[in-house]
């Protein structure tokens, strides 16, 4: 089947243009030190499903909610229990691929870790209640460790509404109607145009502080494509957009560990090491090679819904 190129065209057009739109106040304003960042930020995430919406709804034309629904990835969760296992996979898997990240760059030796005595959380700690004259803690800092995975799990809850706002565009919308043209293809170029939409904040500095905004923007879409090849996998085992945006809020609640696992006095280059460094891709990477070669990506039945009056084929492995 023949890849429609005018709704993604319209489709990548919306999204880009409202992000940069949403985010030009910082541009004329302080950048990342605008005090209203977070609100910009925010709505921008958001843009992607109003993109989403205007394809279906003024360039697709669906005929009716149930189609809408389905093209973007709201339609049905049966099996019940198929939907439950791929949601509870969506929770754990985005924080265990950001420790293993983590990991990975300490045995390269480009992330200073410290897993046993937690040096620089304690370091933090220990700061903050200073701030506030107050005594150390008397909570053993083994226990606070693991709240702060409990911490995750609540905020990849609540972050899973904002996460939404890019996931019905980018795997709810986009990913079918790449499918055609094989998997590979489909989480290249979603992992792409998501790495891309990115530009207004990266080329700010966010994320790489530091690096050429080209770099930075470079190593921003080498981690969309791997992780989004996690997600674009959450997305059709289970037939439904919502896996994908709970593993986006799992994954974006889970993004502060690189500042709970590292040593005292440390610092790290992100084009380097954690989830958004080279290291850090090489787990995801894995991780969506093994789910490809054993045949992980194949649509369940009934298949994939990826245009109004037609089914995806059956994905292969290839």
């Amino acid at each position: 089947m023949n890849v429609r190129t005018t709704p993604i065209l319209v489709f990548v057009g919306v999204s880009f243009g409202l992000a940069w739109l949403f985010a030009l106040p910082l541009w004329f304003s302080g950048g990342l030190e605008n005090p209203f960042f977070i609100v910009f930020a925010l709505a921008m995430m958001f843009t992607p499903a109003i993109a989403a919406l205007v394809v279906v709804f003024f360039v697709e034309k669906h005929p009716d909610a149930r189609s809408r629904r389905q093209a973007l990835g709201l339609g049905s969760v049966r099996p019940v229990g198929r939907f439950l296992r791929y949601l509870a996979l969506a929770l754990v898997i985005p924080p265990a691929l950001i420790v293993a990240a983590l990991g990975v760059g300490a045995l390269v030796g480009v992330y200073p870790a410290d897993f046993v005595n937690f040096s620089g959380f304690q370091q933090i700690l220990d700061s903050q209640m200073d701030a506030l004259g107050q005594d150390p803690l008397p909570i053993p800092i083994g226990l606070l460790i693991a709240a702060q995975f409990l911490n995750v799990a609540i905020g990849a809850v609540i972050n899973t509404i904002p996460a939404l706002g890019e996931e019905l565009g980018w795997r709810g919308w986009l990913l079918p109607k790449l499918l055609p043209l094989g998997i590979v293809p489909a989480i290249l170029i979603s992992g792409v145009v998501w790495g891309l939409w990115h530009a207004p904040l990266i080329l700010l500095g966010y994320n790489y502080p530091g690096a050429p905004g080209w770099l930075g923007l470079t190593a921003m879409v080498g981690m969309t494509i791997v992780v989004g090849g996690v997600f674009a996998w959450l997305r059709i085992r289970s037939a439904s957009v919502w896996p994908a945006a709970l593993a986006h809020g799992s994954f974006n609640a889970a993004a502060g560990f690189s500042i709970i696992f590292i040593m005292a006095g440390e610092s790290f280059d992100p084009l380097q090491a954690s989830i958004l460094g080279w290291t850090g891709w090489l787990v995801p990477l894995v991780l969506v090679i093994v789910l490809l070669t054993t045949g992980q990506f194949r649509a369940p039945t009934p298949s994939l819904t990826v245009s109004r009056n037609e089914s995806a084929p059956a994905v292969s492995s290839e």
